[in-house]
């Protein structure tokens, strides 16, 4: 596994490792919310860092490392496994069964603590999410909770145009690239994943 803390830049500052193929993705801090009733839950986003599909957004109220690894596997069995998987330092991400899983599979980048711009693009992404769906909604349930952030990560898919994607959505942009390319076979490597 190649656990690093930060790739160096050409001036020895910290930047996160670029991929240029698709199926990456990037890990990410968890965000966290209230229901109605004053419990917390977490949501866990999964990103694909080439075509800026988010893959996943997956809520509980309790999210750990070996419930990361399995929505990993879930990913890996629909799409392919991420060369790269990028995220921050928190605890369901530096788990034993996180570790475990990335071992000999994946490259997984670990940001500076307390370097957030080291993963701009997802922390934009989460920004999005809070500001356009989270802060509007006062959810009473987790099933609740998930159908609306399914349908907000539907639209953010399929519906809204990103001009870093050439004016196409990221679910047009990925359909095109797959067409242009060969689809990894099972089993093999692709690019990185956000989480």
């Amino acid at each position: 596994m190649h656990n690093e803390r930060c790739m160096s830049g050409s001036e020895g500052e910290c930047q996160k490792p670029t991929t240029a193929t698709p199926h990456g993705a990037d890990a990410r801090p968890l965000l966290s919310d209230t229901l109605s009733d004053g419990r917390r839950f977490r949501i866990l986003c999964i990103v694909d860092d080439y075509s800026r599909e988010c893959l996943a957004t997956v809520l509980d109220t309790s999210l750990g490392g070996v419930r990361v690894v399995r929505e990993l596997e879930r990913l890996t069995f629909e799409r392919a496994l991420p060369e790269t998987v990028v995220s921050d330092n928190g605890t369901e991400l530096t788990s034993g069964a996180v570790l475990r899983w990335a071992t000999r599979r994946v490259a997984w980048h670990y940001i500076e603590p307390g370097k957030p711009a080291q993963n701009a693009f997802i922390e934009s992404f989460n920004s999005k999410l809070r500001d356009e769906c989270l802060n509007e909604h006062v959810f009473t349930s987790l099933a609740e909770a998930r159908a609306i952030i399914e349908h907000w990560r539907y639209d953010y898919n399929h519906l809204r145009p990103h001009s870093s994607l050439g004016a196409l959505t990221p679910s047009e942009f990925a359909a095109l690239k797959r067409e242009e390319t060969t689809p990894p076979q099972k089993g093999e490597l692709t690019g990185g994943l956000y989480l």
